[in-house]
């Protein structure tokens, strides 16, 4: 679960990118040349820590992005989601080593930003400091828990980006609380994201899926009121589009159940008997799913499914047959 979460958050804030720039910095589109779009850099972050990989780290979460400003000079976005529970030990280390293997190779400015989504008692280092015998440096970075605002300060807020933020502060309530009290909040922040009138329709069928495979219930009544609730929010004709394209979507993306078809054309062309040897059933249907949604690259799953790189590039291969 913990790492279906993370792959739906990283995906949640890639998309909405702009929105988070100017969630963290006011001055965004004073700065941003928000128009030019953005230049995601996961290969180059991974190529800059191949240990993070080698060692089972949580280097998918990371974002380096590229970015413009409006003088036409270029600016070099570094995004880390610090997800390892309450655990932030060495973490300001972390941010220093990225800031100088980055500098080091590209020579480019770079805004650092820290995110923790753990619990309310998780550490949140802003800085790292070392002294030595007259030698000393101290590197300070921005950092943000995702619940130094309230909930009613998000929903107030004028910026999707803010509800993301607030289903992440919703999900550190699974398991903690029941179902049918979470699944009242869940609606909640669907409401709010309708009723503004801000976003259209193609956000509001993009934020639904998120937020309902994120903030996850499997109580079928309250999902099923969650949907009803929206159809009256929406009106019928365009509720029946939004509920579509979420089923559409958890196809596509892989991240529900309930796309079988592409499932079994996997599992009927003999990898469930073949390539798998030894990988547990539950990870080659992993994998096969996170193929079919052609979203993520072949490290990004196999670190999901626990799997090698080269089975995932097996499965691949049989797949285009």
């Amino acid at each position: 679960m913990r790492r279906k979460n993370d792959i739906l958050l990283k995906s949640a804030f890639e998309e909405a990118f702009p929105d988070l720039l100017r969630f963290f910095f006011p001055e965004a589109d004073e700065l941003f040349d928000m128009n030019r779009g953005f230049e995601f850099m996961d290969k180059e972050l991974s190529e800059l820590f191949p240990e993070l990989e080698k060692q089972g780290g949580s280097r998918f979460v990371d974002m380096l992005v590229k970015a413009w400003l409006l003088d036409g000079t270029e600016e070099w976005i570094l995004v880390h989601l610090e997800i390892q529970g309450d655990d932030t030990r060495g973490f300001a280390h972390r941010m220093l080593q990225y800031w100088y293997r980055i500098y080091d190779r590209y020579e480019v400015d770079i805004v650092a930003l820290a995110v923790f989504t753990g619990g309310k008692n998780q550490p949140r280092p802003d800085q790292y400091h070392k002294r030595f015998l007259g030698t000393e440096i101290t590197y300070k970075y921005n950092a943000y828990h995702i619940l130094d605002h309230s909930e009613s300060e998000l929903l107030a807020m004028a910026n999707p980006f803010a509800l993301i933020v607030l289903a992440a502060q919703k999900a550190l309530l699974l398991g903690k609380i029941p179902e049918k009290e979470l699944g009242e909040q869940r609606l909640t922040i669907a409401k709010a994201l309708i009723q503004s009138q801000r976003y259209d329709s193609e956000q509001i069928r993009r934020f639904l899926f998120f937020l309902k495979t994120f903030v996850y219930i499997g109580d079928p009544d309250i999902n099923r009121n969650f949907d009803k609730e929206i159809e009256l929010l929406t009106g019928s004709q365009r509720a029946m589009g939004i509920i579509e394209t979420i089923k559409m979507l958890a196809r596509e993306e892989g991240l529900e159940e309930g796309y079988e078809e592409g499932l079994e054309k996997g599992l009927e062309k003999g990898l469930e008997k073949g390539l798998e040897k030894g990988v547990e059933q539950k990870s080659l249907e992993v994998v096969l799913k996170l193929l079919l949604a052609e979203k993520f690259t072949d490290a990004e799953i196999a670190n999901f499914a626990s799997v090698s790189d080269e089975f995932v590039r097996k499965v691949k291969s049989e797949l285009k047959k």
